[in-house]
């Protein structure tokens, strides 16, 4: 090295490298939203019983991690009862499924049954017989009778005359208009293009079930006026049906009891005892 000449510097490749810069690693597993509250309660407000994990500036944050929604939103099946029927026209086939669905109800059988058992226990001269045999007939009776009315009156006579099979409720209205609405929905009711027309299904359903009935119904008369008579109750006991529809679900939502399942019931009865009348 000449004297006076000053050292040569440090190459550059001898220094320290820069660190490289971190690029955060996203993990594949993206973290679900959580489940929204239907208690109404906002997301970060304290809720009893459930630990608060701390913010980072020390102060109580937002709620312990709630679990990711992996399920379908609970389903209300009672929701049906309370706002009535989708406001859309069915088609046949849908018309033949709510057919299908009604019969095959456990309310249904249920109802079936239970007013099989009363019967013939009650009656043991009655013109099913006594015992299990009686028990068998009559029911085998009242779901040949249920099957009739749901085919010609649900699904058959809706189709053919553009009828909407569903009852539909007037909930907003006052207490006298709902009543007349009831009484009025058995021979007016609405038709698929939301307009009103004559219920076909009760008006001309209700006679054909009964004319069938005679063929296979033990023990009813078949005469003229007998006839005459059974399509007079069952159109005059047909509001009865639709009273129980119309108001339960009031009842329902004010007490806060799911009395819905006791319409089921109760509307089952009701068309039971008017198919049956002897």
């Amino acid at each position: 090295m000449w004297a006076g000449q000053a050292e040569p510097s440090k190459s550059a490749s001898q220094l320290p490298e820069a660190p490289q810069p971190q690029v955060p690693v996203h993990s594949n597993n993206q973290t679900a939203a959580p489940c929204k509250s239907e208690s109404g309660v906002k997301p970060g407000t304290a809720t009893p019983g459930i630990p608060q994990t701390p913010g980072a500036n020390g102060q109580a944050g937002s709620q312990a991690q709630l679990p990711p929604c992996t399920n379908a939103p609970a389903i209300n099946w009672f929701a049906r009862f309370l706002n009535g029927p989708e406001v859309k026209p069915l088609t046949t086939k849908e018309k033949a499924r709510l057919a299908v669905r009604n019969i095959v109800d456990p309310f249904n059988a249920i109802t079936i049954l239970g007013d099989a058992g009363i019967s013939v226990g009650s009656d043991a001269h009655s013109p099913y017989g006594p015992g299990m045999p009686g028990f068998g007939r009559y029911v085998g009776v009242s779901f040949t009778q249920d099957m009739t009315g749901e085919f010609f009156g649900t699904f058959l006579i809706p189709s053919i005359a553009h009828q909407d099979p569903h009852y539909h409720r007037m909930p907003d209205a006052s207490v006298p208009r709902r009543v007349l609405h009831a009484i009025s929905q058995v021979a007016w009711t609405q038709g698929d293009n939301r307009k009103g027309m004559l219920n076909y299904a009760n008006l001309v359903g209700f006679a054909i079930g009964d004319e069938i009935g005679n063929l296979y119904v033990p023990g009813r008369q078949t005469n003229a006026s007998a006839t005459a008579a059974r399509y007079s109750i069952g159109l005059a006991t047909a509001p009865v049906d639709n009273f129980i529809t119309e108001f339960l679900p009031d009842v329902a939502r004010h007490i806060h009891v799911r009395v819905v399942l006791v319409q089921r019931i109760i509307d089952q009865v009701a068309k039971t005892d008017g198919a049956s009348s002897p």
